[in-house]
C-alpha cells in the first residue's frame, strides 16, 4: 500500500477523533490495523494480538512483541514501533501517561469485558487517569469507500478466483467428494499466488446445498443435482467473495425452477445498485421477486455485504438498516433459495458501485439459461 494513501487514512481519522473530542485512539481490530498502518501481521485468535495502535494528534504507534518487531518497522513505516516488554494491559497506563492522553476511544467490539477492568486497575497509579470512550464502527465507516489501490486488489483477487473456478468446475465429475473440490480450490488458490482462502470454501452438493454456510463433507458428487461452490481468495490482503450452483446434468424441474427465479432476482437487483439507493431497496428488489414465486420462506440471509479487508464487511444490503449506497463500495448480491432435504441455489456477484451503476468483479460466467 503507497505510503500517502496511509498518511491520508490517519489525516481523515485524526479530524474524526478531533470532532468526537478524543485526543486518543487504541485501534486492536486487525483489519483497521492494517488499514491504517500497513502492518499485515495477523491474529490467529480473537485472545492473541500480533500488534495495536494508540494514534493521537501528533503521535502513531505501533505497540507489538519482538515476534513482529522487524515485520512491524518495515511494514509500517510512519508509526513508532513499540516493542513491548510486557503484557499490553500492563504497558497501556504507562504509554498513555507519556502521550498525554485524557480522552481514549477504543474498539469496543475488540475490548474484553475483563481486559477492560484490568486497564481501569492498571490507571489508578495514574495521576491523571484518562477517560475511556467506547467507539463504534468509526474506521469501519471509513473502509466502505475504496481507493484506486484498494480497487486494484479487489480486482485482482476476483480475477484469480474466476481462474480457479474456470479450472476447477469442468474437473466436477459424478463420485468426486465435496472435500476433495474444496482442496482442490485451496491448492489452486496457493498456485495462483494468493496469500489464502479469504474464508473456509463451501462445497455443498445435493441435499447439503440447502444449507447456506455448509461445510464440505465426503459425500459424493451426483449427476442431476445442485453443486453450490461459494468461495474466495485474498491478493494483498483483499478478499473476493463468490458464489456459482453448478450442475453436472440438466437438474430437476423444480430445481431448475429455484435456478431461474434466483438469476432473475440477481439481475433485477443489479440494476438498482446504484449511488444514492438505499439498501433495503435492493433488497426487496430480490426478496419480493423470490416471494412473489412462492418461495418467500426459503431466503432467509440478507442479500448481500461489503467486502474488502474482510470477506463480510460494511455496507449490509438487508430488509432493515438502510444505508445509502455511494460510489466507491464494493458489495455482494446473492440471493438464493434453499429446500430442506431437495436442494437449494445461491448466485453471488461481488461488484463494484460506480456513477453509471455496478461493475462487475466477479466475471467467470457459470450461468444456465433453464
Amino acid at each position: 500500500m503507497k505510503r500517502e494513501i496511509l498518511r491520508n487514512r490517519i489525516r481523515a481519522l485524526r479530524e474524526k477523533l478531533k470532532n468526537l473530542k478524543q485526543d486518543t485512539i487504541w485501534v486492536l481490530q486487525p483489519e483497521n490495523r492494517r488499514y491504517l498502518s500497513g502492518f499485515k501481521a495477523q491474529d490467529l485468535l480473537f485472545t492473541e494480538s500480533s500488534g495495536s495502535l494508540l494514534i493521537t494528534e501528533k503521535s502513531a504507534l505501533l505497540l507489538t512483541d519482538s515476534r513482529y518487531t522487524l515485520e512491524a518497522e518495515r511494514e509500517a513505516v510512519d508509526f513508532e514501533v513499540v516493542t513491548l516488554r510486557k503484557g499490553l494491559i500492563e504497558s497501556l497506563p504507562g504509554l498513555l501517561s507519556d502521550l498525554g492522553t485524557r480522552h481514549l476511544g477504543f474498539e469496543e467490539g475488540y475490548v474484553t469485558w475483563e481486559a477492560h477492568k484490568r486497564i481501569l486497575l492498571g490507571m489508578r497509579k495514574l495521576a491523571t487517569r484518562p477517560k475511556l470512550t467506547p467507539l463504534k464502527g468509526l474506521i469501519e465507516d471509513m473502509r466502505e469507500i475504496k481507493d484506486p489501490e484498494e480497487i486494484r486488489f479487489l480486482e485482482a483477487s476476483s480475477d484469480l478466483m474466476s481462474k480457479i473456478l474456470a479450472a476447477v468446475i469442468p474437473r466436477i465429475k459424478p463420485g468426486r467428494v465435496e472435500k476433495e473440490i474444496a482442496w482442490e480450490i485451496e491448492d489452486r488458490a496457493r498456485e495462483g499466488g494468493a496469500e489464502g482462502l479469504a474464508f473456509p470454501s463451501i462445497v455443498a452438493s445435493g441435499p447439503n446445498s440447502a444449507l447456506p454456510h455448509a461445510a464440505p463433507t465426503t459425500r459424493k458428487i451426483r449427476t442431476g443435482e445442485p453443486i453450490t461452490l461459494d468461495v474466495g481468495v485474498r491478493v494483498e490482503g483483499y478478499c473476493c467473495d463468490m458464489t456459482r450452483t453448478v450442475f453436472l446434468e440438466k437438474p430437476k424441474r423444480e430445481i431448475a425452477k429455484i435456478y431461474r427465479i434466483v438469476r432473475e432476482a440477481q439481475l433485477a437487483a443489479l440494476e438498482k445498485v446504484k449511488p444514492g439507493v438505499e439498501s433495503t431497496v435492493v433488497d426487496a428488489t430480490a426478496r419480493n421477486m423470490i416471494k412473489d414465486e412462492g418461495y418467500g420462506d426459503y431466503f432467509g440471509h440478507s442479500l448481500g455485504h461489503g467486502v474488502g479487508l474482510e470477506p463480510h464487511e460494511r455496507p449490509r444490503l438487508g430488509p432493515q438498516k438502510p444505508v445509502r449506497l455511494k460510489e466507491g463500495m464494493v458489495v455482494t448480491v446473492e440471493p438464493g433459495i434453499y429446500l430442506p432435504g431437495k436442494g437449494g441455489v445461491r448466485l453471488e456477484h461481488m461488484v463494484l458501485i460506480t456513477k453509471k451503476g455496478p461493475r462487475i468483479l466477479t466475471r467467470d460466467d457459470h450461468f444456465y439459461d433453464f
